[in-house]
């Protein structure tokens, strides 16, 4: 009788405790995700805890880490969070390209550095604008060639054209009589003029031939 009394309280225990561990309690919620930070490429190579308000974090994400180590290799970490600090945060990211730029300068060119690209870049810039100052010079002279030429071109029609209102001007009436016309009119002949009249052409042959 004691057994079987215990069986059920058992088996009644065992019931509440999965009913009440099936049904999840109303007020609960799920944990939040866990956000993993990496720190930034600088404090990666210099092997440091990336602070929330780290200098270097905003211009060396974890990305790009040649680019820091580019600019550390030539200027050292601490030199570059000085300048860092020094300037507004406005022109940081300026001052950062700066320092990389001048850095892979001085890796490429130990001697003269940024110096040697800017010389020449600069010894490039003089040599375009010799070029452009001969090419505007070249298209002056043919710019003055063709006004030149177009001025020639029109003296010449207007002095044909004069010469023609000339000569038509002085030309006479068109006359057979005139021996200055040169028209076809005055080349024409009537053709009756070839013909010889019968009543001459006995006189004609009743003179002797020999006196």
């Amino acid at each position: 009788m004691e057994s079987s009394l215990d069986t059920t309280i058992t088996t009644t225990t065992f019931n509440c405790n999965s009913s009440s561990s099936g049904s999840p309690s109303p007020t609960s919620s799920p944990p939040p995700p866990s956000i993993v930070v990496s720190p930034c490429a600088a404090c990666k190579i210099l092997r440091r805890r990336c602070v929330d308000k780290c200098v270097l974090a905003p211009y060396f994400p974890p990305t790009e880490p040649l680019k820091f180590t580019t600019a550390h290799r030539v200027f050292g970490a601490s030199n570059i969070i000085k300048f860092l600090q020094e300037l507004p945060e406005n022109q940081r990211a300026d001052a950062v390209s700066s320092m990389v730029y001048e850095a892979n300068a001085r890796i490429r060119d130990p001697v003269y550095g940024c110096a040697g690209a800017i010389c020449q870049l600069q010894k490039q810039v003089n040599e375009l604008q010799a070029d452009l100052a001969r090419a505007q010079a070249e298209l002056i002279n043919m710019q003055t060639q063709h006004a030149n030429l177009v001025a020639l071109i029109c003296m010449e029609m207007a002095n044909s054209q004069q010469n023609h209102q000339q000569l038509q001007n002085c030309a006479p009436p068109s006359s057979i009589n005139n021996p200055m016309d040169c028209s076809p009119q005055s080349f024409l002949v009537e053709p009756e003029s070839f013909f010889l009249d019968e009543s001459n052409q006995g006189c004609l042959w009743e003179e002797p031939l020999w006196t």
